[in-house]
């Protein structure tokens, strides 16, 4: 269980969307929400104050009467509860809803405190608000997303429960759970901030993290196939350059190969004064691919965690509009609700990704063309050459796959464009952003898939499986327990897929 208190960590964040820890509204929350409410309510008696009295965007010159001011709130989260494309995953938009909750848990935004337990129910009873992928632009942050969950919130709109896309007056009725009666800006402020964009990219994070890891493993594993020196991932060479991702990149390195007999060391080797030939039949370093890996992941190591920092300080924060300042019996207009940190850190988190999926397959291309590797046959074809054709196949996927991250990976952040009347005339499109980031995760997913099975036969294929690292054995079994060793050639979709699912879910 995770209350919901002074702090969320994105270590908590993460265990409630993927360890399915349960939400607790603590009582310090509670009270501060209600002291937030009731000062709103009582403070805008006589005063204008935006989306409170007053129409939204360019319409906030209209003053709204009293008796219309509950109707406002109802007509705008209907109205903009109008996104298109595909539904976000059940992950995502789960951490959208823990990352408004922890927002409107923080007293600056007014609202009735049904809200949040209403929003900790859905969470704790897996029921996760159908909200589509495209319609946002980032500022006023997720207007449309957050509409969706918002239209839940009243009783109205679909959700996905138990596996099934339903609509949610039916499912609270099952769940006897009652919706909220909108009060004083409940629409706005449910609608008004970055929660989707930063729940999405919260999700990206955990899975890059993963990615990271397995390109650590297949990088280990591959300079086990060719036997490789130890000095370019040594704590000698990478402490003489000051960038931690890329030292401990090389400390995950040598921990992740102690135990393998197929690394080398140079001084047993081309030091020991031996070599006396004018031409070496053995190279004396490797490309690039093999050799620069604590420099290339190094990079990526840091994106991602400095990404998850930003992430962290965003779900933490207050991104709506107006600001109820509680302490100082103030309400401030400005826009928190811009989404632009949210924006570039996913735009950073995709290009790093899409890096560590060019090193994959730079590897994996490594790996099937003999003339360069000089120790495989062509493909790893471990059948007939000519009759066979190995990991051929699967090449091409690896290859278009990797191009289409190298596409995606181009910036949301610079792609502004003006609307709502001009209104919000330079906004983030950070929930696009988030999304197409998404996209370059999944992908990365496929092409380490199919580099993971083409280490396993080559393994197979020169015999090391009992020389290799524990850690390289370990994922190497595993593996081989979802395709078996293949010389016949093979329908290779499933097999792909399920390598995929493997390293998504381990």
């Amino acid at each position: 269980m995770n209350t919901i208190n002074e702090y969320l960590s994105l270590a908590e964040f993460e265990a409630i969307i993927f360890g399915k820890n349960k939400v607790a509204i603590s009582d310090v929350v509670q009270n501060r929400v209600n002291e937030s409410f009731n000062f709103l309510k009582e403070f805008s008696g006589n005063k204008v104050i935006y989306g409170v009295n007053t129409g939204f965007g360019p319409m906030a010159q209209y003053r709204i009467k009293e008796s219309d001011q509950i109707q406002l709130q109802y007509n705008l989260i209907r109205s903009h509860s109008s996104g298109t494309g595909k539904p976000l995953n059940a992950e995502s938009a789960k951490a959208a809803i823990l990352a408004r909750l922890n927002t409107l848990s923080l007293g600056n935004s007014g609202v009735h405190s049904s809200v949040i337990h209403l929003m900790a129910e859905l969470i704790n009873r897996d029921i996760t608000p159908l909200i589509f992928e495209h319609g946002g632009v980032g500022a006023s942050g997720d207007l449309v997303q957050l509409s969706h969950l918002a239209l839940v919130l009243i009783g109205e709109g679909e959700v996905f429960y138990k596996g099934d896309r339903r609509p949610t007056a039916e499912v609270f009725e099952i769940e006897g759970l009652k919706p909220i009666q909108v009060e004083i800006r409940e629409g706005l402020a449910l609608i008004n901030g970055t929660s989707v964009m930063t729940g999405i990219g919260v999700v990206n994070v955990h899975y890059s993290k993963k990615l990271l890891d397995w390109s650590l493993k297949a990088s280990c594993a591959i300079n086990e196939l060719v036997q490789a020196y130890d000095d370019h991932f040594s704590e000698e060479l990478n402490q003489t350059k000051r960038h931690k991702g890329q030292q401990e990149v090389a400390e995950r390195m040598r921990q992740n190969l102690s135990d393998s007999t197929l690394i080398r060391k140079r001084e047993d080797h081309l030091y020991s004064g031996e070599n006396t030939e004018e031409i070496f039949k053995e190279k004396v370093q490797e490309y690039y691919s093999l050799r620069c890996v604590p420099q290339i992941l190094g990079p990526v190591l840091e994106t991602i965690n400095n990404v998850a920092s930003i992430l962290e300080d965003e779900f933490n924060s207050a991104n709506d509009n107006p600001i109820i300042d509680v302490k100082n019996k103030h309400v401030y207009h400005g826009g928190n609700f811009h989404g632009d940190y949210i924006s570039l850190e996913m735009d950073k988190l995709k290009i790093v990704i899409t890096k560590l999926t060019m090193l994959a397959e730079r590897q994996l291309n490594y790996l099937l063309n003999s003339k360069i590797n000089e120790i495989l046959p062509p493909f790893v074809n471990l059948g007939t050459l000519g009759f066979n054709f190995g990991m051929q196949g699967v090449q091409f996927v690896a290859t278009s796959t990797t191009a289409e991250n190298q596409m995606l990976s181009n910036p949301m952040y610079v792609h502004s464009i003006p609307n709502n009347n001009d209104n919000q005339d330079i906004v983030s499109m950070g929930t696009n952003a988030a999304v197409i980031t998404s996209k370059v995760i999944e992908n990365s997913f496929e092409v380490l898939a199919i580099e993971l099975i083409t280490i396993v036969q080559a393994i197979d294929y020169l015999k090391q499986k009992d020389q290799i690292s524990s850690t390289t054995k370990k994922w190497y079994d595993d593996i081989r327990n979802i395709i078996p060793e293949f010389k016949e050639d093979q329908v290779m979709y499933p097999f792909v897929q399920k390598v995929k699912d493997y390293l998504i879910n381990s």
